[in-house]
């Protein structure tokens, strides 16, 4: 099930093989140091934030801009890792990628304020943009199609080691040492990558995918921008009013050119015609709506732990890393699952459990022991972890090697942009239940709307995922294969 329509948008000139053949799992375990760094400070930071807010004297739920911040920094420059790998060499990019977000982790833990603390989280988010998508490029362009789920589970296990080791690590971190330690761990994690990639990955010559599409990026970045902009500041009073909602509309009105022009271009900085693919357009599409949904999670879980129940940021970090630790438990057992039931099946059935996971949280009062609090977060990071492999599998089950680039920096988009929507879906769902119940900060009740929209939008996801081919991406589940049919090579 490929695009065989139009012309490669992506790469008008062959990509060159790389000179040597390494191990599969040894270049995914080494590349996932990046995924490793980028999850170990996103759920650390996210256990820190209430003591961030206090050392910096603000809401925590309005310090939320330091996430989708460091979130919409990524989303605004992914569509151009593609391009920057093709002309560049993918390793060199990478490199390059690790040292801006180790230094720029350096420029967090050293801010003294908001305004300082934001700017070097867009500076992370430039790092991760180069750093996340490139990282995965380099991995599929040395597999096989029958080789990818192996190596993807390679690929996200030790990613999953960053939000288990992220909530308590965190915790004790910001009790022990000031918040701004838990970015400062990032400078020997990103020193021992940079070596690792430099020793062992086999270089990717540089190719020619002709000039990049500097209007689609201009479009794209000013689109992402303003929206998350509107989203982040309406009903806040943080900005001049009428601002957000000038924001959302001008985001509107650049979102509909950069689609306009993207479906013209020659080589677009979106690809929109990988959407005619039909396993990359539900796992991007139908994906995003389950990753906004699951994206409140790392949020409200934490600060439900510290605000609603008084509870320290080591206490908090403790529990709440019993979701990651749920989903490593997973990985291992995602192959089998998704040979015996196929993508269509799996990923039904992991979107209706893992809704149920996110909004379980909803019940949680101070009064529940903990262990029982983290039984109920590990079972709901199990079917989160499931899905989440599926997706990243599926998106590139049917893409053809030559649009594996716009592939990547497409999904990594996508990818992105959703928990920053999730982000801002938690903060206005908080915020907008206190102002409802007339209270001036959020408390224990309003974590309960949170929790409840949070899984509603995730069981909104699973009608489109009905909709997929019951032999959706056979060829790499093994779904559906006998004895006599063996998996198709590359």
């Amino acid at each position: 099930m490929t695009d065989s329509g139009g012309a490669d948008p992506a790469s008008p000139s062959p990509l060159p093989a790389p000179e040597t053949k390494a191990d599969p799992r040894l270049i995914a375990a080494i590349v996932a140091s990046a995924l490793f760094m980028q999850n170990l400070d996103s759920s650390a930071v996210t256990t820190a934030l209430p003591a961030m807010a206090r050392d910096l004297n603000v809401e925590p739920a309005r310090l939320g801009a330091a996430i989708t911040s460091y979130l919409v920094a990524l989303t605004v420059f992914i569509p151009v890792s593609g391009w920057v790998a093709d002309r560049f060499g993918a390793k060199r990019v990478f490199m390059v990628a690790i040292v801006v977000f180790t230094l720029a982790s350096v420029l967090c833990g050293r801010a003294s304020g908001v305004a300082e603390l934001i700017g070097a989280r867009v500076l992370q988010g430039v790092g991760g943009a180069m750093m996340v998508p490139v990282a995965r490029l380099l991995l599929l362009r040395q597999i096989r199609k029958d080789e990818m789920l192996s190596a993807m589970a390679w690929l996200t296990m030790p990613a999953m080691i960053g939000p288990i080791s992220g909530p308590p690590l965190g915790g004790l971190l910001t009790d022990a040492f000031g918040w701004q330690s838990v970015f400062l761990i990032n400078v020997p994690i990103g020193a021992l990558g940079l070596v690792m990639v430099a020793w062992k990955i086999p270089p990717v010559a540089p190719s020619n995918p002709g000039p990049p599409d500097l209007p689609g990026l201009l479009l794209i970045g000013l689109a992402l921008a303003l929206f998350m902009f509107g989203l982040e500041t309406i009903g806040r009073g943080v900005v001049p009013p009428g601002l957000p909602q000038a924001g959302l509309v001008l985001g509107a009105v650049f979102g509909w050119a950069a689609i306009r022009h993207c479906r013209r271009a020659k080589r677009p900085a979106l690809d929109i015609s990988l959407l005619r693919i039909p396993t990359f357009n539900t796992s991007t599409l139908a994906g995003s709506l389950f990753r906004i949904g699951a994206g409140t999670s790392p949020f409200l879980v934490p600060m439900l732990l510290q605000v609603g129940f008084g509870r320290s940021a080591s206490e908090a970090g403790l529990v709440s890393f019993a979701t990651a630790l749920g989903a490593l438990a997973m990985k291992p057992l995602a192959r089998p699952v998704l040979k015996r039931f196929g993508f269509r099946q799996a990923l039904i059935g992991a979107s209706l459990l893992a809704a149920v996971g996110v909004a379980l949280p909803a019940a949680f009062t101070p009064a529940w022991p903990a262990p029982l609090l983290f039984a109920v977060l590990a079972l709901g990071g199990l079917f989160r972890s499931l899905q989440f492999t599926a997706l990243n599998t599926l998106a590139f089950a049917d893409v053809p090697p030559p649009r594996l680039s716009a592939a990547t920096s497409f999904a990594g988009t996508a990818q992105q942009l959703a928990p920053a929507l999730g982000v801002v879906l938690a903060t206005t769902t908080l915020e907008a239940s206190a102002e409802l119940a007339g209270r001036h900060a959020p408390a224990g009740p309003d974590f309960v709307a949170g929790f409840l929209v949070a899984g509603l939008v995730i069981l909104a996801s699973a009608p489109f995922f009905a909709r997929l081919a019951p032999d959706a991406g056979e060829a790499v589940s093994g779904h559906g294969t006998g004895p006599s049919k063996r998996l198709p090579a590359e």
